[in-house]
């Protein structure tokens, strides 16, 4: 009886954890990307009113971007901690973080009410979301793969790849209802607040859904070899696996500046240049995010199909083309083919993302698996990703709003991008409760092809 119990226990517990590991990032996501959408358009007015228009909004963006720069640092931490501690404890540790510093950005001051005061404690707590994004991404991706079987990591993957888009539909969906249903007074009196302090109930969800999922079994077959533990992961990471975290550092470079041109910039260059709503605004993005949550799964899927480096190789070069058609498009002022582009655009970088988390935990042993993922995770969105919607405001308004240099950069970008795949190795199939002291994935990954 207790055999067959502990059995079923076994069977349910990667469902356990690929459930908790989504839900919980996606509730992260949301009080993150929901701030990327009022940074666009409310922020402005309300944190920086006596800055001119463009000044307002590229200040604005970038408070948008500490927060992605405090990443690095969660994730520096969160990994440290967790290759020692285990990935659990610092996943309940990082949504809490999360959903109190949303809770009281939904109750800041304005410029208006408290004056320089107002941005500042703005950009504090914007650090604080970062933070604990930068160490619950890679956490709760290896929390789901690590209890996965090694012919499903890539669906499960997939469904982490969609936590993103999942908020930003949440995110949007709720400012776009508040702002057909209240006045634009109301809205930027206090409508742009609900969401964050709704931010309490959704910390509450996560915590209780996390608190049901064991530690991984490969963090567990870690602490029984003690000989194998490190005992500074973070050093480890950096010292012997260094090259591979610069070459998916390199990787995930366009698949982060692409979703945030899209879902930040986008949402900018739709409503200031072109005029439309910020109603027509939040449609398109939450036409082109269901796109990319199917995007993240089909990606998943392929990656178990194909193995991860045809997969992501198609959805490089996919990326690549549509860049050249992307800004043509929008300025046809054609709402359903606007929509079909960002959708399009935004599906295939999510194609990506559905890949990066079994790919990247697949690169690692397990005693720096969350150090280097974390690492080379963050890096990317330090170094383009956070910067690329105020690169693209500056950019356009050196070049009279011509989009081509932009498109330019992103090209490149994106080539690098494609270069970093194709000489990288194929992981699919390794064995993630393996314990190593040196850089051996790739050696590995050499032998499991040569079978």
């Amino acid at each position: 009886m207790s055999t067959t119990s502990h059995e079923t226990h076994d069977l349910r517990m990667p469902r356990k954890a690929v459930t908790a590991a989504t839900i919980g990032t996606a509730l992260e996501w949301f009080d993150f990307t929901l701030y990327g959408a009022v940074s666009a358009t409310i922020l402005p007015k309300l944190f920086f009113p006596v800055m001119e228009p463009t000044a307002g909004l590229l200040a604005s963006l970038a408070t948008f971007g500490v927060g992605l720069a405090a990443r690095p640092l969660g994730a520096i931490t969160c990994g440290y901690l967790g290759d020692k501690l285990g990935r659990r404890n610092l996943m309940l540790a990082t949504v809490t973080m999360m959903g109190l510093a949303s809770v009281l950005m939904g109750l800041l001051p304005t410029y208006g009410q408290v004056g320089i005061w107002a941005p500042i404690l703005l950009v504090l707590l914007r650090i604080v979301q970062g933070f604990a994004l930068g160490g619950e991404s890679t956490g709760a991706q290896l929390m789901a793969l690590e209890h996965a079987s090694p012919d499903r990591r890539g669906r499960y993957s997939g469904m982490l790849g969609l936590c993103s888009p999942l908020s930003q539909i949440l995110a949007n969906g709720v400012l776009m209802g508040l702002a057909a249903t209240l006045s634009s007074e109301q809205f930027e009196s206090f409508g742009w607040r609900i969401p964050f302090l709704m931010s309490f109930v959704l910390v509450v969800v996560a915590i209780f859904i996390r608190l049901k999922v064991d530690e991984t079994p490969a963090f567990v077959a870690l602490k029984k070899t003690p000989v194998k533990q490190e005992k500074s992961p973070l050093k480890s990471a950096i010292g012997s696996h260094y090259k591979t975290i610069l070459r998916l550092m390199l990787f995930f470079c366009s698949p982060a500046a692409l979703f945030y041109l899209i879902v930040i910039f986008s949402l900018s260059y739709l409503t200031k240049h072109l005029g439309f709503s910020q109603s027509t605004g939040f449609m398109s993005l939450m036409v082109a995010n269901v796109c990319a949550i199917f995007g993240a799964l089909a990606g998943g899927y392929l990656a178990d199909r194909w193995g991860r480096k045809k997969a992501l190789a198609l959805g490089s070069c996919m990326t690549l083309l549509i860049l050249f058609v992307y800004f043509p498009i929008l300025n046809t002022l054609n709402v359903p083919a606007i929509m079909a582009i960002m959708g399009l655009f935004l599906g295939f970088t999510q194609f990506q993302s559905g890949i990066q988390p079994v790919a990247f935990a697949e690169a690692f042993p397990t005693q720096v698996r969350y150090s280097g993922s974390a690492l080379a995770y963050t890096g990317a969105n330090l170094v383009i990703g956070g910067p690329m919607p105020m690169i693209a405001v500056w950019m356009m308004s050196q070049s009279n709003n011509s989009p081509w240099p932009l498109v330019t950069l992103c090209a490149v970008i994106n080539l690098i991008s494609l270069a970093m795949i194709v000489i990288g190795p194929e992981t699919r199939g390794i064995d993630l409760n393996a314990v190593a002291n040196d850089d051996a994935v790739d050696t590995r990954a050499s032998a499991i092809l040569s079978k």
